[in-house]
């Protein structure tokens, strides 16, 4: 393949998992009320992140790397319980967690295809759809501007809210194949600009931002280590790499390339490495993108070179704040919208992995009733087990929805499905 041809190919990949990877940094910083210089250092770390994480995985060494062409970005399973850590103990006790987290997965990356019987679709399922509701209530308030703004629900607010979603529902329905892939991030950018026409987007943050930038260990916060946090990003960590299997089984059968045991161990251990990578510069955990999964399909294309190309590239485009900052300037109902969408489909996959295992049994269907109902009630009145004493370690596993949510289905899937098993 010549350079023009892989360049060409990269860029695609990149487009394809733009907008999924931007989002993340985007709503956590502002739920967590980040500055503007806070917000673009958190959106350039994130991409280059993003590309040291796939160079990490695809590059095929004696311990590490996977050895396919995946691409890595951070996780929606991690957003709403950095938000919940970030409001709760700070910004620290995020970072120490993720780093905490990622020592915990390159431990137990060798071994962790034991326990991944404890993980189910079942148990999986559950925990993505309780994700993906959770992340909708932070989707609705920035489609009409963001809660406590002064025109909140304003008719302009609404309107570039729905207009934006409209032009993602159209791409995606009269359009296929790369166009279809990023919908969404063509649905922000057209969104944006019809936003300037009205007077809705601010450029000072793109005019302040300088043109080049080194990445600065502990720049947002030095690590603090609790375990309520590095309990929840473990637990988020260890859904992330059952996630991550289906995508390198999905890509060992494209490229006709057998998995061993040992691959799977370097990929687990990877997506380790690059979380505390992550933690150290202040980002996040990495996992693998399904979407670029779909872009080799479509082109056919399975040759590494070209996610060498990709990872290059996220790697130089985290030197270019002004370039991060741009995205920074997205106006909140245009963002709102295309998290409505993104987020939706996070249900949708849920829902897409439960389906089949609801129809197996009845003791699935309760599984699935008890822990989503359990995962979703706990993040809409985070209070109600405010009164259960620390002293037993139960305000970790109560304190967060997706938490609790998480160990009910995996403690529920062992009662029904694996204690006293007929044969």
């Amino acid at each position: 393949m010549n350079g023009f041809k892989a360049t060409t190919l990269g860029i695609q990949h990149l487009l394809a998992m733009y907008a999924g990877a931007i989002l993340v940094p985007l709503i956590i910083g502002a739920e967590l009320n980040f500055t503007p210089a806070q917000m673009t250092y958190l959106v350039a770390i994130d991409i280059m992140m993003c590309g040291i994480a796939t160079l990490l995985q695809v590059w095929k060494g004696k311990y590490i790397g996977v050895g396919l062409p995946v691409v890595l970005g951070c996780t929606f399973t991690a957003v709403t319980p950095i938000i919940a850590i970030g409001s709760s103990s700070g910004l620290g006790a995020i970072y120490g967690a993720i780093i905490a987290s990622g020592v915990i997965i390159v431990l137990i990356s060798g071994v962790f295809g034991l326990l991944v019987r404890f993980f189910p679709p079942v148990v999986t399922g559950s925990v993505v759809t309780i994700i993906g509701i959770s992340l909708i209530p932070v989707a609705i308030n920035n489609m009409g501007g963001g809660q406590g703004a002064a025109d909140f629900a304003s008719s302009s607010n609404i309107g570039l809210a729905f207009i934006t979603l409209l032009i993602i529902i159209l791409i995606y329905r009269f359009s296929g194949g790369f166009i279809r892939a990023i919908a969404i991030l063509l649905g922000l950018v057209i969104g944006t600009v019809i936003a300037i026409f009205i007077g809705k987007v601010d450029f000072t943050p793109v005019i302040e931002a300088s043109w080049l930038h080194v990445a600065m260990p502990f720049y947002l916060a030095t690590p603090t280590f609790e375990i309520s946090a590095i309990i929840t990003m473990t637990l988020v960590a260890m859904v992330s790499l059952v996630e991550s299997t289906g995508v390198y089984y999905a890509l060992s059968d494209i490229c006709d390339k057998r998995l061993t045991s040992k691959d799977l161990a370097k990929g687990y251990r990877s997506e380790g490495l690059a979380s505390i990578i992550g933690g150290i510069f202040n980002a996040f955990p990495y996992t693998t993108f399904s979407q670029n999964v779909g872009l080799i399909q479509v082109s056919g294309v399975r040759d590494r070179k070209v996610i060498f190309i990709t990872g290059g590239m996220l790697v130089a485009l985290g030197f270019l704040p002004k370039l991060a900052a741009l995205t920074t300037i997205i106006p909140l109902p245009v963002l709102g919208a295309a998290m409505l969408a993104m987020f939706g489909m996070v249900i949708t996959q849920g829902i897409k992995m439960l389906a089949p295992e609801i129809a197996k049994s009845m003791e699935n269907a309760m599984i699935v009733a008890i822990s989503v109902g359990l995962g979703i009630g706990v993040s809409v009145v985070p209070e109600l087990f405010a009164a259960l004493p620390e002293a037993f370690g139960l305000n970790v596993l109560t304190s967060n929805g997706i938490v609790c949510g998480s160990v009910t289905a995996i403690v529920l899937n062992i009662v029904f499905n694996m204690i006293g098993r007929k044969k």
